[in-house]
């Protein structure tokens, strides 16, 4: 749900319930998205994230695997 940032100051604590029921709630200021609202279980499960995008493909069931380029000749390129 999106909430406009002056009614997300006036109903906190409507908002932070419907994060906890619902999901993150976008607050917009001035009709831009400028913050989101999380619960904590969404806030910890997003943050518990380790690792580098390295260690993610590592880990793939990729790994291994071998891409060759064709070694045909190169097309002809009219001048």
């Amino acid at each position: 749900m999106e909430w406009q940032f002056q009614n997300a100051k006036n109903k906190l604590s409507e908002l932070v319930g419907q994060a906890q029921a619902q999901g993150p709630q976008e607050i917009t200021r001035h009709g831009k998205k400028t913050a989101v609202v999380l619960s904590i279980e969404d806030y910890r499960r997003l943050k518990g994230r380790k690792g580098s995008l390295a260690e993610f493909f590592r880990k793939s069931p990729l790994t291994g695997l071998s891409f060759e380029r064709a070694k045909d000749s190169a097309r002809e390129v009219d001048l």
